[in-house]
């Protein structure tokens, strides 16, 4: 509908700023002379719709307006409550916990068809502790300092910027501009020992689109492996990659990437035993034959 379509437009360039004519036609699915049509329908209706021209032109809306009346449907209001409800149960936080509350008492949110527990991702109370700590740091914008084991069991002194806490890979990692490298690093909470937060304000503002984790402690590898029909269904359940090529007898190759040095996955690999074989990198297969030569010295002696 029209309707939906004018309210998306004005929620897209309050949340992008300037953007073209040519983008907003993309998002909206459309053609650019519709567009311009319904810009003109908004500016007619008393939304203070901007034009610029040249290589950086574009459209936005006039600083300061903002939107004072509902904006999303029932359903979309659904959709809201059911995602608050996942992280809720992630992640024990009372200004979510009021937040939910305000959603929900909307008259017209919807229940949706889908709901989402994250309950995996409950941790003990030390790292609700951090969780609670760094979440402050953040919204102080102070520097935080812990010791930290890395993926090599080596042991270092960190203080670092925080700017996010992200769930990923099974575990909550806090995302930080360490200054040693300049760069933003990945740590996961569970490696942490002696945080605190100090007195020092970050030394730069940070944006999370502007985030790259070039010099990410986590290294990502991509594997390729195959395997037998027997434990295909658990490839797929625990490895989260994808099918690349299916067999007459059942066997397939597999492909997925994760952080190179964390347990989980790997465990999973050693698990299937013969019913998979890593096929590259070649580093990977290494290590997995260096770890059964060393398990079966184990149980020789």
């Amino acid at each position: 509908m029209k309707i939906d379509r004018l309210m998306g437009i004005v929620v897209y360039l309050l949340n992008h700023g300037r953007t073209s004519a040519q983008k907003l036609a993309e998002e909206f699915e459309v053609s650019s002379r519709t567009i311009m049509r319904d810009l003109e329908s908004l500016d007619q209706a008393g939304i203070p719709i901007q034009s610029f021209y040249g290589t950086e032109g574009g459209y936005q809306i006039m600083d300061g307006f903002v939107l004072e009346k509902q904006v999303a449907t029932p359903h979309e209001y659904g959709w809201i409550v059911a995602a608050l409800k996942g992280m809720a149960s992630a992640y024990a936080s009372k200004s979510l916990e009021q937040t939910l509350e305000k959603i929900k008492s909307l008259k017209n949110a919807k229940d949706t068809a889908v709901s989402v527990d994250l309950g995996v991702a409950g941790e003990d109370d030390k790292i609700k502790e951090h969780l609670v700590l760094l979440e402050d740091a953040i919204e102080r914008k102070r520097m935080v300092r812990f010791t930290y084991t890395n993926s090599h069991d080596e042991v270092k002194e960190i203080q670092a910027e925080p700017v996010c806490l992200q769930y990923k890979w099974y575990n909550w990692y806090l995302i930080g501009y360490y200054e040693k490298y300049q760069d933003y690093c990945m740590f996961k909470l569970v490696r942490m020992d002696s945080l605190q937060t100090t007195d020092m304000e970050n030394t730069k503002i940070h944006t999370l689109s502007d985030i790259r984790l070039k010099n990410n402690h986590e290294n990502i590898v991509h594997i390729r492996l195959r395997g037998k029909a027997a434990v295909k269904a658990k490839c797929r359940e625990y490895l989260k990659g994808r099918f690349t090529q299916e067999f007459e007898n059942g066997d397939f190759e597999f492909c997925f990437s994760v952080p190179e040095h964390e347990t989980f996955w790997y465990g999973v690999i050693l698990s299937f035993g013969n019913q998979v074989k890593i096929m590259e990198p070649r580093e990977i297969r290494e290590r997995i034959l260096k770890t059964c030569r060393e398990i079966q010295m184990e149980y020789e002696e």
